[in-house]
């Protein structure tokens, strides 16, 4: 769980600095570099930081949960951003498209993550409950 943590903060991290400094134009940012770009690399560092810390035993449950509540509120905040512009995007009259792609992408990569924690934590329990019987 911790690795899967780190990856998905990496791949955060990585999308975010795409967004800022349009180094393979994924997005196909034209607009100047905003700030507001590095939300995603912001949540993957929480996520980076959150994936090292679990490497220690004794914490390893309260951080992983720590970590699937930042995806969550990726998964909400850059669905809920991106997909009540999306029509707008998608008719071509969208001021600031790549916002709206990077918005989006955050939301689902924020999302599959989550979709791994709960099966994670899903397997723990029962894996839990086998040990105990």
């Amino acid at each position: 769980m911790a690795l899967l943590s780190i990856t998905y903060g990496v791949i955060l991290i990585l999308l975010g600095a795409e967004g800022y400094y349009n180094t393979i134009g994924l997005f196909g940012v034209t607009e100047l570099h905003a700030p507001t770009a590095l939300i995603p690399a912001s949540f993957g560092a929480v996520l980076l930081v959150c994936g090292l810390l679990a490497v220690k035993a004794n914490i390893r449950m309260h951080v992983m949960h720590v970590a699937a509540l930042v995806g969550v509120l990726g998964a909400l905040g850059g669905l809920g951003m991106g997909g009540r512009r999306l029509p707008e995007l998608l008719n071509g009259t969208a001021d600031k498209p790549a916002a709206i792609k990077m918005q989006l992408a955050m939301g689902v990569i924020c999302l599959l993550f989550v979709i791994m924690c709960v099966k994670s934590f899903i397997d723990a329990r029962r894996r839990r409950k086998l040990a105990g019987m």
